[in-house]
């Protein structure tokens, strides 16, 4: 079965597929709908072969269906029938936990994304907890103001990094990890990765796409063999 994964950014949409080697891309932005994000993939993709779809969503999903519009992108991706625009099964999964899923290596993992915005997501001994730690109040703020694109730009990388390692290790104590991968495009600028921390890898929001199809269930519980 061939998978198409699409990586939904608030400033690219990301697009591989089983057998491909090679990622494409266009841009995103506040104006992209859903209709002119299916346009943007068939156009790109059109020369590859795939069975189905599996889309990783910057916003919260539950069962399956987009629960609330997107902080970064255009409007009317609630309701929308993706599985009818693209004529082919179709899965959705909130982006950080996709790229969760594929970052995932067993225990209890904690997926921290920066961004456009904080992606957040956890994985515990296979199951996959999508999280909105984004909005959650911090400071004088909340974890996103700090610590997402607008927070890095109004801080500075010297107290923007101060603060990712204060709420690293902050949550890993709260949350009893054994695990933490940060990633998304800002966790680069990262001059030395909190304590208890690796670097994941956009590549890992791909893997997470093809495991969502390992199941039968469309909600399914992703257990991961361990060593």
């Amino acid at each position: 079965m061939n998978i198409l994964t699409i990586d939904i950014g608030g400033t690219n949409i990301k697009i591989l597929a089983t057998g491909q080697s090679e990622r494409r891309k266009f841009p995103s932005g506040p104006e992209m709908t859903p209709t002119t994000m299916v346009e943007g993939v068939k156009e790109i993709v059109g020369d590859w072969e795939y069975d189905v779809v599996s889309i990783g969503y910057p916003g919260p999903v539950r069962k399956g269906k987009i629960a609330k519009e997107p902080h970064n992108l255009g409007q009317g991706w609630m309701g929308f029938d993706f599985e009818a625009a693209f004529h082919k099964p179709v899965r959705i999964i909130n982006d950080a936990a996709m790229q969760a899923l594929g970052s995932y290596q067993g225990g209890t993992m904690l997926f921290l994304g920066f961004g456009t915005g904080l992606g957040s997501a956890l994985v515990a001994e296979g199951v996959v907890i999508p999280m909105e730690l984004a909005h959650l109040s911090y400071k004088k703020g909340t974890y996103e103001s700090y610590l997402g694109e607008r927070g890095r730009k109004k801080l500075g990388k010297a107290k923007w990094r101060k603060h990712v390692a204060r709420c690293v290790a902050r949550l890993g104590a709260a949350l009893q990890l054994d695990d933490v991968v940060l990633g998304g495009g800002n966790a680069k600028r990262l001059k030395e990765l909190p304590k208890g921390s690796r670097l994941g890898s956009n590549a890992n929001a791909f893997i997470g796409g093809y495991r969502m199809w390992e199941s039968a269930e469309p909600n399914p519980v992703f257990p991961i063999p361990q060593d």
